[in-house]
């Protein structure tokens, strides 16, 4: 797994502990990139339990995907 990560030039965005011996050295934009994306699938998450306990079929599925991107877009 980690070398199909490696051979697509994907690299690491999380620092290192601050105890650690050998800090990576990370640029600060992919990881607020990284940060927005995550936030974005938490808040996507938030709507699970409606989406999972009706939705039976995939195009129903990605359309409640849709209408909760619409919802956490207008806020």
């Amino acid at each position: 797994m980690l070398t199909h990560v490696a051979a697509t030039g994907a690299q690491a965005v999380i620092p290192s502990k601050k105890n650690c011996l050998a800090q990576r050295v990370i640029e600060r934009n992919l990881y607020q990139d990284r940060n927005k994306v995550e936030r974005f699938f938490s808040r996507l998450k938030q709507f699970r339990r409606r989406a999972t306990r009706y939705e039976k079929t995939a195009s129903s599925f990605l359309g409640m995907v849709h209408f909760v991107l619409a919802l956490l877009w207008l806020r």
